[in-house]
């Protein structure tokens, strides 16, 4: 089930216009949003409050659905069950999105570039140069490797397509609310801060997978391991800065440094030892990390499930 859900993943990746319990947590996190700031004047409160009732309900009635086809077919609930892992998983869209900003680039044309590279980050990329783009999608294809993937297998081998659900409601909502402007600084907090707790743990132990992800595709294993283990916490997120650190060391090259968000300047640590110029052929090697890992994480995972370590 969980197998044929990761590979349903690579070869549909996310059909556009497709329904998708994402764009639903996303309509219901706007609505709970709404009635949240409307009745309670403490905005973190409120935000609290939204959180829970939202991940809180992504788990009740996904795994009601479950149950209830489970009453009536195992067969039909075990086919829902596996389109439902499908759907939190983002190997091939991680793949899919970050293809064309490598391909913009090669062809010398950074404002295309810019154009790809602002679907799949929240930075400002209007002034983004050859360099800074290919930097740009490499750091998000490394941290979206936990996210968008070992997190998700995490979970779902831990507790099914309810808590894989319910894992991706707590990274949507920290998507939409966990901004440090004045409209999220006190409601987004606590998905923020629950971004932060449930992706711990998968981050840590991305990070080793992703090493020997690196040591097997031929690159710097080594100085993979020794830049994620000093660098690793060289990121304003307790999390995202491991798998950028793997990918950094195991390249070569040097990620995070000073970047813009809604014309203000915000002061990230380096992350890697630039051995040598940053080039678009870096993406591709980010993404094969991240294939890599993934395929890695499942075996791991399912070897672990079934021999009842999760």
């Amino acid at each position: 089930m969980i197998g044929i859900a990761f590979f349903l993943d690579l070869i549909l990746g996310d059909p556009k216009g497709a329904p998708h319990p994402v764009r639903a947590m996303g309509k219901a996190a706007k609505w709970v949003e709404r009635i949240a700031r409307r009745k309670i004047q403490n905005q973190k409160q409120a935000g609290s409050i939204a959180v829970l009732v939202l991940v809180t309900g992504t788990y009740a009635v996904s795994w009601s659905l479950l149950e209830s086809f489970r009453q009536v077919s195992a067969q039909i609930a075990c086919a829902l069950e596996t389109i439902l892992i499908y759907t939190t998983l983002a190997t091939r869209s991680l793949y899919d999105e970050s293809r064309p900003v490598q391909i913009a680039l090669k062809q010398g044309d950074c404002i295309l570039a810019r154009g790809h590279l602002k679907n799949i980050v929240g930075r400002d990329t209007q002034h983004l140069n050859q360099n800074q783009i290919t930097r740009a999608t490499v750091e998000t294809v490394s941290e979206n490797t936990v996210d968008g993937v070992v997190a998700p297998l995490f979970y779902t081998c831990l507790g099914g397509a309810s808590l894989a659900l319910t894992y991706k409601c707590v990274n949507t909502l920290d998507s939409m609310f966990g901004y440090k402007n004045e409209e999220y600084i006190h409601f987004g907090w606590a998905s923020a801060r629950l971004d932060d707790i449930v992706n711990w743990l998968p981050a840590r132990l991305a990070g080793p997978i992703m090493v020997l992800a690196s040591a097997l595709l031929g690159l710097n294993g080594k100085r993979a391991f020794t830049t994620m283990w000093r660098q690793g916490q060289n990121h304003l997120s307790p999390n995202a800065g491991i798998p950028e650190a793997v990918v950094a060391g195991s390249l070569g090259i040097e990620l995070g440094g000073p970047q813009y968000y809604q014309g203000r300047i915000v002061e990230k640590p380096v992350i890697g030892e630039a051995l040598r110029e940053i080039e678009p052929e870096d993406i591709f090697r980010s993404q094969k990390i991240l294939l890599t890992t993934a395929l890695l994480a499942l075996g791991l995972f399912l070897s672990l499930r079934m021999g009842g370590g999760l």
